[in-house]
């Protein structure tokens, strides 16, 4: 996984009920864009260092979609 900042961490809920969280990557700790990052989570007023799992996956943020591949 590898991330911009300004790219959404999409977190899927892994327990019935529990919703998916959606963040913006506001930091990045290794130059390449390798995890872990830092997100502020919205609806929430707090950052936090993440870890992602395999539950989670990485969406470009705007301005970045026109200069990625197409798949």
């Amino acid at each position: 996984m590898k991330a911009q900042v300004g790219d959404r961490l999409i977190v899927e809920g892994t327990h019935t009920g529990e919703g998916r969280r959606i963040g913006v990557i506001v930091e990045l700790r290794h130059p390449g864009g390798e995890p872990p990052y830092v997100v502020r989570w919205e609806g929430a007023e707090h950052e936090s260092l993440v870890f992602p799992g395999p539950d989670a996956h990485v969406e470009a943020g705007r301005g970045r979609e026109a200069a990625l591949p197409a798949s």
